[in-house]
């Protein structure tokens, strides 16, 4: 089984505050997005491949207001969760989240699912691009929840190739990525990380679930998700 990071997940109460958010943060305007239908939300997307992350983008999503929401489920990453809804609205655009890409995203499922960690139910998700369909399979969780309150990413199997081959090259890259979780559960972080062989990920113990450093125009920029519990 192959695990790396696919894409990271920044949330925006709305997109055009996400992209400015972007500039403002990483001296840059990201790319082209979409919609998607089943979740009710819309997204901006920006390549930060690098070397160690040779397939990593970030996500700019937001609830989009002119879309139904989801009848059957909570939208993906939280953004039905009140609190990060609040937090979202108060203090702007944050990293929520993050995404690793496998090449069999069942067989991922279930090694942490031994674990007594559920990633997701794999669906299959598509949404329309300017280049036709784009298809692929997604960990999609009942409750809407990051695991491991974003420790742990949702999984992805594209059904072809990845679509940030698509995107233009860019002056922002992917530097470092890390995992935490409170001391107590630090075991079982480490565990599921195994299991899922997860490439250039550190496991640490830090205030943050998830922290990722990217090279940019302006420097070095450090973004991290709310602390444990969030």
């Amino acid at each position: 089984m192959h695990t790396q990071l696919d894409h990271i997940v920044i949330g925006a109460t709305t997109l055009a505050q996400g992209v400015a958010w972007c500039e403002a943060t990483l001296g840059v305007v990201p790319g082209p997005g979409g919609e998607h239908l089943n979740m009710g939300t819309h997204n901006r997307l920006l390549r930060i491949s690098s070397y160690a992350f040779p397939s990593a983008y970030l996500e700019i999503i937001a609830i989009a207001p002119h879309l139904a929401a989801p009848t059957a489920h909570p939208r993906w990453f939280d953004l039905d969760n009140p609190a990060i809804v609040t937090s979202l609205n108060t203090h702007g655009p944050q990293l929520l989240h993050w995404v690793a890409q496998t090449d069999d995203i069942h067989a991922a499922c279930a090694a942490t699912e031994q674990l007594g960690i559920t990633l997701g139910q794999p669906q299959a998700v598509s949404r329309m691009t300017q280049r036709g369909l784009l298809e692929w399979t997604f960990s999609i969780n009942a409750s809407g929840e990051r695991p491991m309150h974003g420790a742990l990413p949702h999984l992805i199997q594209w059904a072809d190739a990845s679509p940030v081959v698509h995107m233009p090259l860019g002056s922002v890259g992917l530097s470092s990525v890390s995992i935490s979780a409170a001391p107590e559960s630090l075991p079982l972080l480490r565990s599921c990380a195994a299991a899922l062989a997860l490439e250039a990920v550190t496991v640490e113990q830090s205030p943050s679930a998830f922290s990722v450093q990217l090279l940019t125009p302006a420097g070095l920029v450090t973004l991290q998700t709310p602390a444990h519990g969030y």
